[in-house]
């Protein structure tokens, strides 16, 4: 006796949206720059300090004033409203601010928009998380416009440090010569930099007009070489104790109060991830 078998071939139709997410709606991210409206919209909650510079030169998240200013002007064509031009200048915040304290900052991300040039003579300090009666600060963000004269904006050497858990300090910077990571910059353009630190890994990196461009991330990943926001400290942009006529802790006289314009200062207690750097990069470009 002999049997037949039927064999059903059925089609399925595969389903495109297996776990029910909700319709994208094109429209909806219109006119974004990486799905952002503006860079406010870059991780706000971590998002501990801000300067915008537009008529104001107070830290907005505090509500800090500075306590000392020298030579400085605010300017049009700023990467967002307005910008703050130094001529051989600086902005001091000489009170602790909550955010910079040892238990609020372990991992962070310093980001700024500066229009500067070499000098040939001097180095450039632009940002500096200080730690009073001392040159170095926690955090130092560091410009070593001495290196090459104003006629060079295709190379400048971007050196930002910080201090250990240990009491030393552990830095990166960009690379040089024969293999050049460097932003153009300029007097007129504006160029973003902007460093990350994660407690978690100890990797430090250098980022430069949205690429990342620091030759020595990971010299701080020994459990000695931590970060660590000692206090008390202070703030300043533009310079650092030595530059301060009246104020100087040291016979070092390689800075100068900086010459060139600052915008857009943003602190955060996080290492931004690499997509959100670029993002905040894109929206710079376009004034958002």
């Amino acid at each position: 006796m002999s049997s037949v078998v039927f064999i059903v071939l059925a089609s399925c139709k595969k389903d495109g949206n297996p776990n029910n997410l909700p319709p994208v709606d094109p429209a909806d991210y219109a006119g974004t720059i990486d799905g952002f409206n503006s860079s406010d919209e870059i991780y706000p909650e971590n998002q501990v300090a801000y300067w915008s510079f537009d008529d104001t030169k107070n830290e907005l998240k505090s509500g800090k004033v500075p306590t000392l200013t020298a030579n400085d002007a605010f300017v049009t064509g700023g990467v967002r409203g307005k910008a703050i031009k130094l001529t051989a200048g600086y902005l001091q915040y000489a009170t602790q601010f909550n955010a910079f304290k040892t238990d609020s900052l372990k991992s962070f991300t310093v980001s700024m928009w500066v229009q500067v040039l070499n000098n040939g003579s001097k180095k450039t300090q632009i940002f500096q998380i200080s730690r009073p009666g001392m040159l170095n600060g926690n955090i130092d963000f560091i410009l070593e416009t001495n290196l090459f004269p104003a006629s060079n904006t295709a190379y400048v050497r971007i050196h930002p440090y910080f201090t250990t858990v240990g009491g030393g300090r552990q830095d990166n910077v960009n690379a040089f010569g024969a293999q050049n990571l460097s932003p153009q910059f300029g007097a007129t353009k504006w160029t973003h930099l902007l460093i990350t630190y994660d407690r978690s890994t100890g990797i430090f990196n250098l980022w430069g007009d949205g690429v990342k461009i620091g030759n020595y991330p990971n010299r701080g990943t020994a459990a000695n070489n931590l970060f660590n926001s000692w206090e008390p400290n202070e703030v300043i942009i533009g310079g650092n104790y030595n530059t301060i006529p009246g104020q100087s802790v040291s016979g070092d006289t390689s800075f100068d109060a900086m010459t060139g314009s600052i915008d857009e200062i943003r602190v955060y207690n996080i290492p931004l991830p690499d997509a959100f750097i670029k993002a905040l990069y894109n929206l710079g470009l376009v004034n958002k």
